[in-house]
């Protein structure tokens, strides 16, 4: 076989932005005669997304993974996180049964950067990393990851930068109309009797061109009610206990769920296209996602060793120093049916032209802004048999340890209304007494306008084949509000649930508790007949500390000059330039302490700093054989801090027993909390790979990098100036004390290895063109140390061991694909008390998908032409999620069940 070179149409798909591909003749084929007949075969499906991907790959000078649409309005996996989890060195973690949040190359979604078109992106959540399941993927035509980045990317991440691309119609060159409709069912039973555990997918797209194909005009519409069911268990930790020799480690207490989930989210994309000349381009995006994903979740919360529950020393069983076996008595359940409603919003546009002034000469402005809206309503009700500990019964429970977490057993009916009713049985309380539920109650704003400027040269001789030179300014500013409430019965005491609230039973038999109390804890709330509300904000002081705000201006001067020449007699592709990143940051938030009468103070607090960074880059890429490439990379990169670390509030502490100190060390002050002054992330990195491309299907890439961490961020003592917080009795000798805070320190590094195969079955033999496979493989280490005599730190979000693999079957309209994904143990992050953020190990995990279609545009049937039919079904295996504490799997924290995900549609191109 000839060695393959890309043809013209296989490039033309990198600058229609991967819309279309075909195979085509190849470059050096001999002119046909006019009255010959040119084949053209047009590909479609499977290969047409490996196709343009693997176009964009060999064609950019950076280093770079890509995926594409198989069809406009159509991609291959259920969301954008999915499909981009299977590209070397990336992965994701999932939320509530979905993928949402991704990790490239070992490192968090906080080193990672997204944009869309090229313009970096504002999030939903508190911090920087961009949840991917908020973009609908029948909106999104491509997405190019950047591993390394080149002066021209102006949202550079050390992790790397994803870039979510919209259709250009004009490039697309037709007119094209696709609806698309998917049924959607999860195999687990409906959990909770007031959320389905069915939903569905639609979505209609429209491209056409006008004015003899000078405007373009392309409309993205989707809509989705996608629900997630599953069965969770979480174990608060394990104290030693007393109760058996040795004292050997026991569960401190135990929350069984069953949660239901409906993910509701309508879309929007508009682009229009003008180019009424061969000089003048415009494009004009829009795109909008409303997103609703509102949960019931009802269970249990069992205090044990940590309660007066007594652990029965004669029922003990101990292996390896833990407590396997056992009998709790004086167990007060308190039966949970909460609920938690987030709604937010994200809206973008943005508006480029470019002009070519010249021969050589070429400017481009682009002018963008989006804004992301974020409310989150959590309510937690308590019910229970007795309000307080020493009112009703006190229950016996047996247990027995398993690799889920543990099995229960009680002969008590917990789903029965006249002895279950409303109030606390554990009887915990606050500054007004027993607390039945909990409010937590978030805002989040984030707003980001942008201005983009750049002119470019061709330069006609030599080895750079043009420059090009611009400056960014971006503006950016994350409000975040929080408030929270206790809730108190209006009575001060145990309340039947009215049976107008009451719903079917909950079954926690997957725990061996059996049938469970529900009822409708949204509408009993908003009835307001049963709850008082106590601002928890003013009883907790560090509370307040949780609203601030952070803004960032940044001013991004550039230059990159393009490579074009020979080295060796081989053909020499790549880029070298330079960024100058200014940035001027602030933050406003509070500060709060308990003066020596017991009151809550708050005072305001502000702070921020400025700074420069220089970031100079330098891809290669030499062609050593015929579509055989090297390409090494070189550059220096930044992540910027997360934003809860460096806003302005700080909880503070104050003992007037010490006003007279004048030691630092017995300081009357201290606090913790953010810094505004904290400054980026900063490494080295350094990329080599080798690429080897056999069609235009087929490749083989190794690659290795370092990337030499400049600085870590860790929370550490500092001493803080204490000027101007008022004080209610005597002035203090001393104003300073030492506050834990984020600040940089000492980095380390981090490195890797990745290898693809991609292959077609006709490399092989010809009767096996119909089939084909993908695997890749990523390794990372690193070391990371907090001082140069601390042991190295776990990473958040580094698997050692990443694996994807895909094998399919496509021909004759049929499409097979079964794909699983593998990803070692890792540090994850979960949401813990009022929403915040804990880390806890991750066990490793293998996800499993598959799907099969048909077109019928390969039926013969003229009447189904462009009608396409569907069937996936997501991790198929029901890989569960799970976390577990100390690095010790046996001391499992979190147990999640998701079930299976059926979808059944169909696409239909007009």
């Amino acid at each position: 076989m000839s060695p393959f070179k890309p043809s013209v149409l296989t490039l033309a798909l990198v600058a229609a932005g991967m819309s279309a591909v075909a195979y085509a003749a190849e470059e050096n084929a001999p002119q046909q005669d006019e009255a010959q007949t040119v084949e053209v075969i047009e590909v479609r499906g499977i290969r047409r997304s490996l196709a343009a991907a693997q176009a964009e790959k060999m064609d950019n000078t950076s280093i770079v993974e890509a995926i594409s649409a198989e069809d406009i309005g159509k991609l291959p996996d259920n969301s954008i996180a999915e499909s981009l989890a299977r590209l070397p060195g990336l992965t994701t973690q999932r939320l509530n049964g979905r993928a949402n949040v991704v990790s490239i190359r070992g490192l968090a979604p906080d080193f990672t950067t997204a944009t869309l078109n090229g313009r970096e992106q504002v999030t939903v959540n508190e911090n920087r990393g961009v949840e991917f399941d908020q973009y609908p993927s029948e909106l999104i035509n491509s997405a190019v990851v950047y591993k390394t980045p080149d002066a021209s990317v102006m949202a550079q991440a050390i992790g790397g930068t994803v870039d979510l691309q919209t259709v250009r119609p004009l490039a697309h060159g037709e007119r094209t109309i696709v609806v698309n409709g998917r049924y959607e069912e999860n195999d687990m039973d409906q959990l909770n009797p007031d959320v389905d555990n069915t939903g569905y997918r639609f979505s209609f797209s429209y491209i056409d061109q006008f004015m003899d194909d000078t405007l373009g005009v392309a409309l993205g519409l989707s809509s989705m009610s996608s629900p997630s069911q599953f069965e969770r268990t979480h174990i608060w930790g394990y104290p030693e206990t007393g109760a058996a020799e040795g004292n050997p480690l026991v569960m401190g207490g135990y929350k069984p769920y069953v949660q239901s989930s409906e993910l509701e989210r309508d879309g929007l994309m508009a682009v229009i296209e003008f180019a009424p000349n061969d000089r003048l381009h415009s494009v004009l995006d829009v795109f909008y996602t409303d997103f609703q994903d509102n949960y019931s979740l009802r269970g249990a919360e069992i205090p044990l060793a940590w309660s007066a529950a007594q652990l029965d020393p004669n029922s003990v069983v101990v292996e390896d120093g833990l407590v396997t076996e056992g009998t709790f008595n004086g167990v007060k359940p308190l039966i949970r049916n909460d609920y938690e409603d987030r709604d937010a919003d994200l809206a973008a546009v943005g508006w480029n032209i470019s002009y070519i002034l010249s021969d050589l000469w070429s400017a481009e402005a682009d002018l963008s802004y989006s804004k992301a809206n974020s409310q989150t309503f959590s309510l937690e009700s308590y019910s229970g048999i007795g309000r307080g500990y020493d009112e009703g019964l006190q229950d016996t429970f047996d247990f027995v340890m398993t690799n889920e977490g543990a099995i229960f057993n009680t002969n008590t009916n917990y789903a029965d209304p006249a002895l279950v009713q409303l109030g606390n049985p554990q009887g915990w309380g606050f500054a007004n007494g027993i607390q039945d539920g909990f409010i937590n109650d978030i805002e989040l704003e984030d707003e980001l306008a942008a201005f983009r400027l750049s002119a470019a040269r061709i330069i006609e001789s030599g080895a750079i084949s043009q420059v090009e030179f611009g400056v960014n300014y971006t503006n950016r500013e994350k409000t975040k509000d929080y408030q929270a409430a206790y809730l108190q019965l209006k009575d001060n005491a145990a309340t039947p649930v009215p049976s107008e609230y009451l719903l079917p039973s909950v079954d926690l038999g997957f725990i061996g508790i059996g049938d469970l109390l529900s009822f409708d804890s949204r509408a009993l709330y908003n009835s307001g007949n049963f709850y008082n509300e106590f601002d928890a904000l003013q009883l907790d002081a560090w509370r307040q500390t949780k609203s601030w705000s952070v803004k960032e201006e940044v001013m991004t001067p550039y230059v990159k000059a393009d490579i074009l020449t020979e080295l060796w007699d081989l053909p020499l592709k790549g880029n070298v330039g330079v960024q100058g990143v200014y940035t001027d940051q602030s933050s406003d938030g509070y500060g709060t302490y308990v003066d020596e009468n017991g009151g809550i103070q708050v005072v305001p607090l502000s702070g921020g700093s400025d700074y420069w960074e220089i970031l100079p880059s330098l891809n290669l890429s030499l062609e050593v054989a015929d579509s055989q490439y090297v390409r090494l990379g070189i550059a220096r990169t930044l992540a910027r801090a997360r934003m809860d670390q460096m806003n302005a509030s700080l909880e503070l502490s104050y003992n007037a027993d010490k006003v007279d100190s004048t030691d630092i060390e017995d300081s009357p002050w201290g606090g913790s909390g953010g810094n505004p002054e904290l400054e980026p992330w900063m490494a080295w990195q350094y990329d080599l790979s080798y690429e080897n491309y056999f069609s235009d299907t087929s490749y083989f890439a190794a690659a290795i990098y370092y990337k030499d961490l400049e600085n870590y961020i860790f929370q550490q003592q500092t001493i803080g100036d204490f000027t101007g917080i008022p004080v209610a009795g005597e002035e203090p000798a001393l104003r300073e004390g030492y506050v834990s805070i984020w600040q940089n320190g000492q980095g380390g590094y981090i490195w890797g290895g990745e290898l693809t195969l991609s292959v077609t079955g006709d490399l092989l033999h010809d009767a096996l063109s119909g089939f084909g496979a993908s695997v890749n493989y990523s390794y990372t280490d690193s070391e990371v140390k907090e001082t140069s005599d601390s042991e190295p730190l776990e990473l958040p979000g580094l698997s050692e061991d990443v694996i994807n693999s895909s094998v399919y079957y496509e021909d004759y309209g049929f499409q097979v694909r079964v794909s699983a994904r593998y990803r070692s143990e890792f540090l994850g992050e979960v949401s813990g008390l009022s929403l915040a953020r804990d880390k806890r190990y991750v066990d490793a995990e293998t996800l499993v998908d598959a799907q099969i279609g048909y077109d019928f545009s390969y039926s013969g049937i003229a009447a189904l032409e462009g009608l396409t039919l569907l069937i996936q079904g997501l991790n198929l295996t029901d890989e569960p999620f799970k976390t577990y504490e100390n690095d010790d799997k046996r001391l499992v924290r979190d147990y999640q069940s998701y079930g299976r995900t059926i979808l059944v549609g169909g696409s239909y191109t007009f």
